[in-house]
């Protein structure tokens, strides 16, 4: 038995059967893989955003009232919503595969989201009120590595990034913020922003959820340059820095432009543009100079974006 026809499959037999139009395949096309309207990605990000309210409003509720409610209520609230958030997830959820998985409901990614959060919620409560991990670091060392499983495990993008950043934070209270050392913070951004777009590229190559390899660029690659651009502050070391910026900031744009990525083309055109910015700046010392300087170049910039964007989506 053959496996089962995509829509995208049944619009290209439809399209060499004559039922539909060169132009009506194209149309349809772009409305199946989501690329015609980009409202479904706002209204995803607004509806992510509501369940980060809600958990939020949770954990707002619970700090005010922890007196009044006490301990037991409080677990018991999150010992009850967890359960049945990651329960209807391994239910309803599909078998994992390495390749990419389709979502079986349109409800089903925000109730995996919403009990990555609980779970986060449920850790910094216990250790806010019993001290049980010893500090921060291991309750995001914990969180992440559930995060990381779980995005595997139901192939959610959101959730692996949620993963990654809480292992970001994990690492910086691990390796920097105990001593307050910038340049120590800054070298290990620069690493595991490193460290991200190497991992992402040998599970590609593994064929393992080769699709997450966007994530972990996009992060490594925001990583990578926030590092850098924060040690054109230095006033000893910010020129070097401003140099290697400006070179990863056109790698970034050459390479974004090169495998039609335009988000890293925006990294490296905004990121390069700060750094370089800053260094004007402290040169100027005169407040209209700036404000002309921001004026002008900040239009061409966005002017920049504009065209590179309108190019890329008539490509596409």
């Amino acid at each position: 038995m053959g496996a089962e026809l995509t829509t995208i499959d049944r619009l290209d037999n439809w399209k060499e059967a004559g039922v539909i139009t060169d132009a009506q395949h194209t149309t349809l096309s772009e409305i199946v893989r989501r690329d015609r309207f980009s409202l479904f990605v706002e209204l995803n990000a607004l509806l992510y955003i509501g369940v980060v309210s809600v958990v939020a409003g949770l954990g707002w509720t619970f700090r005010d009232y922890v007196t009044s409610l006490g301990d037991a209520a409080i677990l018991s609230i999150f010992g009850l919503l967890m359960p049945v958030s990651f329960g209807y997830c391994f239910v309803r959820g599909p078998s994992y595969s390495n390749s990419e998985v389709e979502s079986p409901s349109f409800a089903f990614d925000y109730i995996l989201y919403f009990a990555c959060l609980v779970l986060a919620a449920t850790l910094a409560f216990i250790e806010t009120r019993f001290e049980i991990f010893h500090g921060w670091d291991t309750h995001l060392l914990i969180a992440a590595l559930v995060f990381g499983v779980l995005a595997y495990r139901f192939d959610n993008r959101f959730v692996l990034s949620l993963a990654l950043s809480t292992l970001a934070g994990y690492l910086g209270l691990k390796l920097g913020f105990d001593t307050l050392d910038s340049e120590r913070l800054r070298i290990a951004g620069f690493f595991y922003g490193a460290f991200l777009i190497g991992i992402g590229v040998l599970l590609k190559r593994l064929s393992i959820k080769p699709h997450f390899l966007d994530v972990y660029l996009q992060l490594g690659a925001n990583a990578v340059l926030l590092a850098t651009v924060s040690g054109v502050f230095d006033d000893d070391t910010g020129w070097g820095y401003l140099a290697v910026l400006l070179i990863l900031s056109a790698l970034s744009i050459y390479l974004g432009i090169r495998f039609r990525k335009f988000a890293f083309v925006a990294y490296g055109t905004l990121f390069g543009y700060a750094g370089f910015s800053i260094k004007v700046l402290d040169a100027a010392g005169d407040a209209i100079l700036a404000l002309a300087y921001f004026v002008i170049t900040g239009s061409i910039v966005v002017f920049a974006l504009v065209v590179v964007a309108r190019t890329f989506g008539r490509d596409e």
